[in-house]
Parts: C-alpha cells; structure tokens; sequence
C-alpha cells in the first residue's frame, strides 16, 4: 500500500525545502518536481521549461515521460503554445479542451491532441518579477483540474524556483545562467542513460527513467551520477538496477 497522499506532499515539500540550506543539483530537482506532479496531482504527465540564456530563449530541462518531452519540443520548434504564454506573460494558462483551442494555438493543439492529449494547465516559475520558467501539467481527458491542485502545483513551482534564485539578483545573473546551462548539459547524460538502459533491457525510456531514479533514491545518490555511471558502464551489471 502507498503512502497516504498527504504525507508524500509533506515529504515533497520538505525536500524541495531541503535544497534551500543543502547543497543540491537542479536537475534532480527538476525531475523530482515533474514526477511528484504526476504522483500527487490529478494530471497524467508534467514538464518543465526553463531559459538558461539569460535572454528569455526557452528549453525542456525534465519531464515525468518522454511523450510530454517530445510535446514541450514541438512547442518551442513552432513557437507556439499554453507553456510559451506563461513564460512569457507570467501567469497561469488553463484549457480544459485542447481540441477546442484551434484558435489560441492552432499548430500546437492539433499535435496534442492526435498524441492522446486533451487539457493542459501551466503555472510559472518565477519570484517577483523573475520569471525562469513554466511548469506544464497535461491531462489525456478533457476537464479542470481540482483547485487544491492548481495551488499545489504553483506552490511547488514556486519552492523550486526559490531554490534555483536563492541569493541572487541582476547581478549575478551570470550565475544562474551559468546553473542552468550545467543543469541542460546534466539533462543530456539523463537521456543518453535512459536510451542505453533501455536498450540493454528491452524497457521503453520511461521505465529505464524509473530504474534510474530508484536507484538514485535508495542510494541517497544524485540522478545526475548515476546517470554518468551507467554511461561509463559501472552500474549495468548491478542487480538493484537492472533487475
């Protein structure tokens, strides 16, 4: 039996909060923040979109499965889309019906819905007038989303992005960007273990995503490292991972 839902939120929070006096890495952040909004949240799939170019250009950093990846790409390939609007208006967008929205975005809401999604609620990251990102919660039916959900996810949005800034302002800039671009590169090694795991398993990606996370977890290692050992092929022969 799973955990009440209750007590996983609380432990959520408590580990986001963690990262605001502990060192930490951004993507497993990232990542962690995705997965929980699918665990905890009435939505089916989460990414998160972040610019780390100090100029406002948007890339996918973590998603809970790698069809909402692919869905984050093609919005910002046509530039056009729910997630693209919050950045760059820093607010909420909600569409209960994407198959209703050939005119607000007509590109992106055909492709989603012939990829099975049907709603879309989106919050920012962002403190004051710092706006880094977007967090993206998708639904394959039509519909809203409770309201307590909505608020839970701004608030996770909002601890992770407190996170990220923590003691920065304009002038160190650089900095954040600087984080941000490590956590994009992070992300790449993410994606090369999750092809190679898959590929010696005969998993698709998001269960080779889920090896690699419970492992991270019951290690008390970070996703970044072992995704890197599994690339220079320390952990493939190890059972509590391939099994």
């Amino acid at each position: 039996m799973g955990k009440p839902r209750e007590q996983r939120l609380g432990e959520v929070f408590v580990s986001l909060a963690d990262t605001l006096v502990a060192d930490y890495d951004v993507i497993d952040l990232l990542y962690n923040l995705s997965t929980a909004c699918v665990e905890l949240l009435a939505v089916d799939t989460a990414g998160i979109m972040v610019t780390a170019d100090g100029k406002g250009s948007l890339q996918t950093v973590a998603s809970s499965h790698e069809r909402t990846e692919l869905l984050e790409l093609f919005q910002l390939q046509n530039d056009e889309g729910p997630c693209l609007d919050t950045f760059r208006q820093g607010r909420p967008v909600t569409c209960h019906d994407l198959s209703r929205e050939g005119g607000r975005w007509p590109t992106f809401s055909a492709h989603a819905v012939k990829r099975g999604y049907r709603s879309v609620h989106t919050r920012p990251m962002r403190v004051r007038n710092t706006v880094i990102g977007a967090l993206n919660l998708f639904g394959d039916r039509p519909g809203p989303v409770p309201e307590t959900d909505l608020h839970t996810a701004q608030a996770l949005a909002d601890i992770a992005t407190i996170s990220i800034i923590r003691d920065r302002t304009a002038d160190t800039l650089t900095e954040l960007v600087e984080q941000l671009q490590t956590a994009l590169s992070s992300r790449v090694a993410i994606e090369q273990a999750k092809g190679m795991l898959a590929g010696r398993l005969g998993i698709d990606t998001d269960a080779a995503f889920s090896r690699l996370r419970q492992y991270a977890r019951s290690h008390g290692e970070r996703l970044t490292g072992v995704a890197q050992k599994v690339l220079d092929g320390s952990l493939m022969t190890e059972e509590s991972l391939i099994s």
